[in-house]
């Protein structure tokens, strides 16, 4: 099989890391995250927040409660931008947390969630319309001057999970935000899926979970285009696989979305995949903590 033409190709591009490269960030006496060695020589610096601990950096045990963390590192930021190292904040403040359920111990800027190696939690939303011919996906295309992937295609709707909204919360601001979509309809989305995957990148280490949500999409409704997304069309299943398999169209880790909701859907099968357990297996990796 050429990869390169291939599903397990696309799966395979949002996982490629080398752990050997990264060392753990410790809180409170667990691992949460990764970091570089050259941001972790960084933040050591700070010793009233940083300190050396199990072969990686901790925070300081002082900092014992989620809300003296959050404040800590936020008045770190400045410091953080003058290495060099870490992306200019973005505004919107993340919980930090290994497991949705988990209390999060911290919060912290959007921005920096990469350089800790911090997991990262998002919504995606597959518009469903069925039709004689089969199940249609409406799909975005994402506005030219977006930072991520300007220009590319994506789901109907996906957005970060910013700390303090539960995911039906952000679901519904997203749909509204992004395609216009009403709370009513919205709030009709049904989880179905949950997406995982990890890479290395000049920003650090990217750790995400996507909650993949299904929502049918009344045949009278359509998606309106927004700052984000600048227009919208109804794709066929077979035509979206296509691109995602034989083309970079796609945003990268909506490519892991759509395969993923082939596989719900019997589309894509053992039977029609060679790769077909080594695709699921990705799209449900996580780095392995070592703390």
């Amino acid at each position: 099989m050429v990869r390169h033409m291939s599903f397990l190709n696309k799966v395979e591009h949002c996982n490629r890391r080398d752990m050997g490269r990264f060392l753990p960030f410790i809180v409170a006496g667990a691992q949460y995250g990764w970091l570089t060695p050259e941001r972790a020589a960084a933040i050591l610096a700070f010793t009233h927040v940083f300190q050396p601990a199990l072969g990686g950096v901790t925070l300081n045990p002082a900092l014992s409660t989620a809300a003296a963390r959050s404040q800590a590192i936020a008045a770190l930021t400045p410091a953080f931008l003058g290495t060099g190292l870490f992306l200019p904040p973005r505004g919107e403040l993340y919980a930090v947390r290994n497991q949705w359920s988990d209390r999060s111990v911290f919060r912290i800027d959007r921005a920096f969630m990469p350089a800790f190696g911090l997991r990262a939690y998002g919504v995606h939303v597959n518009g469903v319309v069925p039709k004689r011919d089969g199940l249609h996906l409406w799909i975005g295309t994402r506005a030219r001057d977006l930072k991520v992937e300007p220009g590319k295609l994506d789901n109907m709707v996906a957005g970060g999970q910013p700390a303090g909204l539960g995911l039906m919360e952000n679901l519904v601001k997203e749909c509204g935000e992004e395609a216009h979509i009403a709370p009513k309809l919205a709030r009709t989305a049904k989880a179905a899926s949950v997406v995982t995957y990890s890479f290395a990148c000049p920003e650090g280490l990217r750790v995400d979970t996507l909650f993949c949500y299904d929502l049918a999409m009344p045949t009278a409704v359509k998606p309106r285009s927004s700052e984000e997304i600048s227009r919208y069309q109804l794709m066929p299943l077979a035509q979206a696989l296509k691109l995602v398999k034989s083309t970079a169209r796609f945003k990268f880790n909506v490519n892991l979305v759509i395969i993923d909701f082939a596989i719900r859907q019997g589309i894509i099968t053992p039977e029609n995949t060679p790769d077909f357990e080594q695709i699921v297996a990705g799209l449900h990796e996580r780095p392995r903590f070592i703390i």
